[in-house]
């Protein structure tokens, strides 16, 4: 029987898609800072879950919001890379802890979930800036962007995982 975090997951997707098509691909602070909000998917994500059906998903992710961007496959690239190197940044991040089946995100301190959801977006604009400059002659550029625009993604993402997390009473 398939259970409410796989409709929690289903409606995420196809909610943080929506959002970013929609409105944040759509705004333009100071000319060029577009963030990117869709990466809380991967930072939300069951970590008890299958890695492969994980790795398609994040995918498909990158997919989508390539095809409604015209982006030529930088998000699918970006997002499945991240979702590859998750267990990885976990394990800096929260040690072995994660590793034990009663680990949950919400039982982590808030510095540690700061830093893996700022992990997870510096890692996904590093690569997608890179390949959508490729050149590295324009390294400062590729800088740049990724601090300018991931500093504005990771405060959208966290105003949104205050505004939709469950409160600890």
């Amino acid at each position: 029987m398939i259970n409410s975090s796989f409709f929690i997951n289903i409606l995420r997707f196809t909610l943080l898609i929506l959002v970013q098509v929609l409105v944040f691909n759509r705004l333009n602070f100071f000319g060029y800072i577009n963030p990117m909000v869709y990466v809380l998917f991967i930072y939300w994500y069951p970590i008890k879950e299958n890695r492969t059906s994980f790795i398609i998903i994040s995918f498909l992710l990158g997919f989508f919001i390539d095809i409604f961007s015209d982006t030529l496959a930088l998000n699918a690239a970006s997002t499945v890379s991240i979702a590859y190197l998750r267990p990885t940044i976990m394990r800096f991040v929260f040690g072995v802890n994660y590793e034990f089946q009663s680990f949950k995100l919400n039982s982590t301190t808030k510095a540690q979930q700061f830093t893996f959801l700022a992990l997870l977006i510096v890692i996904h604009h590093v690569i997608y800036f890179t390949l959508e400059i490729f050149s590295i002659a324009n390294i400062l550029l590729i800088v740049q962007k990724t601090l300018t625009i991931g500093l504005a993604s990771i405060i959208l993402c966290l105003l949104f995982s205050s505004l939709f997390s469950t409160k600890k009473e």
